[in-house]
C-alpha cells in the first residue's frame, strides 16, 4: 500500500521532467539542452533526472516521444494499402511539422553525439519500423501481399524515399508524393 501512494508523485516527476525536455527542444534545440536546464525547467534535481535516464539524449529522445506519440497512431483499416497510405501520409506530415522538423535535428546533431544517434535510433526508429513491419505482415495474413515478400527491404522501399527527399533532396513532401510512393511500391508487393 505504502509503495502505491509513492507512484503517482513518481509518474507526475516523470511527465514533468518529459514536457520540460521536450518543452527546451523545441525552444531551443537539442544542442542547447542541457540535464540542468531540465531539471530546472521541470522542478526537479539533476539526480531525479539521473534516476531515469542514463543521459541527455535518452531524457530527450522520450521527451520527444512523449509528446509526438499521439500524432503518429498505428492505423487498421482492414486494408494492407490503406494502413500503409495512412501511416506514410502521418509520417510525412509530423516530420514537416514545427514538432517533426526536431528529428531533423537530431539527426544531424547525432553525428557528432553517438548516444543521441543511438538513442533515437533505439527509441524513434526502430518502433517506427516495427510499426511499417506490423501493418505489412498483416497484409500478408490476409493474403494481400506476396506470402515470401521481404518485408526489411519493403520498409525500405516505402519509407526510405520519405527521408530521402526530407534529409537528402528538400522536395516537396505532401500528402500527394506519398500517395504515389505508396501505391507505387505496392505494385511490386501486392499478391498476384
Amino acid at each position: 500500500m505504502q509503495g502505491k501512494r509513492g507512484r503517482p508523485r513518481n509518474v507526475e516527476a516523470q511527465n514533468s521532467i518529459l514536457s520540460a525536455s521536450y518543452e527546451l527542444l523545441v525552444e531551443h534545440g537539442f544542442a542547447a539542452v542541457t540535464v540542468d536546464k531540465i531539471a530546472e525547467r521541470a522542478q526537479v534535481s539533476k539526480a531525479t533526472i539521473y534516476k531515469w535516464w542514463p543521459n541527455k539524449a535518452a531524457v530527450v529522445m522520450d521527451g520527444f516521444l512523449y509528446a509526438s506519440k499521439a500524432r503518429l497512431p498505428l492505423p487498421d483499416t482492414g486494408s494492407a494499402l490503406k494502413d500503409i497510405l495512412v501511416h506514410a501520409t502521418n509520417l510525412a506530415l509530423f516530420l514537416t511539422s514545427r514538432e517533426g522538423i526536431i528529428i531533423t535535428e537530431l539527426l544531424g546533431e547525432g553525428q557528432f553525439d553517438s548516444g543521441l544517434a543511438e538513442a533515437y535510433r533505439e527509441r524513434y526508429f526502430r518502433p517506427r519500423r516495427l510499426e511499417g513491419r506490423n501493418l505489412l505482415e498483416k497484409g500478408i495474413e490476409r493474403g494481400e501481399l506476396k506470402q515470401d515478400l521481404d518485408i526489411e527491404v519493403s520498409i525500405d522501399l516505402i519509407y526510405g524515399p520519405i527521408f530521402y527527399r526530407l534529409l537528402v533532396t528538400g522536395e516537396k513532401l505532401d500528402e500527394s508524393y506519398v500517395q504515389h510512393l505508396v501505391t507505387s511500391a505496392f505494385e511490386g508487393i501486392r499478391s498476384r
